[in-house]
């Protein structure tokens, strides 16, 4: 898993860095550790927004898993909060995608036992062209 960090408008300190690889690692419990194909770009920022308004700090997460692309954006007054709540998007993106994945191969295994059913005589055993 190769991970890409870039900071806009603010210092990465390594309180932060520690910070985002220790809420990085809990997306590793979703997916393979192991492969090199998975690239993860991590982008955090600060905004500001309007005269009054304050700052806006901002964290964006792209996954690229084996063809498939993961986004999750969040915005948010506090910068670990924005880190928090990224993180907690792109993993219930890539939870939704594994479980859609597993579904399709359950419900194309019962068709296949269904066929199957279909095939046999009851009685005999034989196969019925």
């Amino acid at each position: 898993m190769n991970i890409n960090t870039k900071a806009t408008n603010i210092t990465l300190t390594p309180a932060i860095t520690d910070y985002l690889d220790k809420k990085l690692s809990k997306l590793k419990r979703f997916l393979n550790p192991e492969d090199t194909s998975v690239i993860v770009d991590v982008e955090i920022g600060m905004t500001k927004r309007g005269q009054n308004k304050g700052d806006i700090f901002k964290a964006e997460i792209n996954l690229h898993k084996a063809g498939k692309s993961f986004r999750a954006v969040s915005e948010a007054g506090d910068l670990y909060s924005a880190i928090d709540e990224m993180q907690e998007k792109i993993i219930e993106e890539v939870t939704q995608y594994n479980e859609k994945k597993t579904h399709l191969i359950r419900r194309g295994g019962q068709r296949i036992k269904e066929m199957m059913k279909g095939m046999w005589f009851k009685k005999t055993r034989k196969f019925i062209p």
